[in-house]
């Protein structure tokens, strides 16, 4: 058998969105990412930084696919395709959420490893967990 590739972790996660500013204010002014330099491609878009891991935003254009989740929306749920984010308390987050008018997908819930989680749609649908340890 051959070695194996041996991914290290996640770099980035890109999402084609409608609305950069609306993106902005969910990612950097909601869940407190902070906006960092992109390089200049021919093609409008932005990108935040979380710890080690970066959301890359593309603004739909005529070169991308449509933007958001193309799921229904009923379809939505902590079982559906999703990215995570740890936080410190999931349940205050969860908390701040309803207070900025985050569409909250599913409350706070205890996962069987003993962490808490929450799952939140952006702007554009896209599911997007809270999770932080109980312990």
């Amino acid at each position: 058998m051959s070695t194996p590739i041996q991914v290290k972790s996640i770099d980035h996660v890109t999402l084609v969105v409608k609305n950069l500013e609306r993106s902005r204010e969910f990612y950097v002014d909601g869940l407190g990412m902070t906006e960092v330099p992109r390089p200049s491609f021919s093609f409008p878009g932005s990108w935040f930084q979380a710890g080690a891991t970066q959301i890359h935003l593309i603004q739909e254009h005529v070169g991308t696919p449509p933007a958001g989740n193309p799921l229904p929306e009923q379809f939505r749920t902590s079982r559906s395709q999703h990215f995570a984010f740890v936080v410190d308390n999931a349940e205050a987050a969860f908390a701040r959420a309803q207070e900025l008018g985050m569409k909250v997908v599913s409350p706070p819930k205890s996962r069987p490893d003993g962490f808490v989680q929450v799952f939140l749609n952006d702007p554009d649908g896209h599911v997007v967990e809270l999770c932080s340890s109980s312990k």
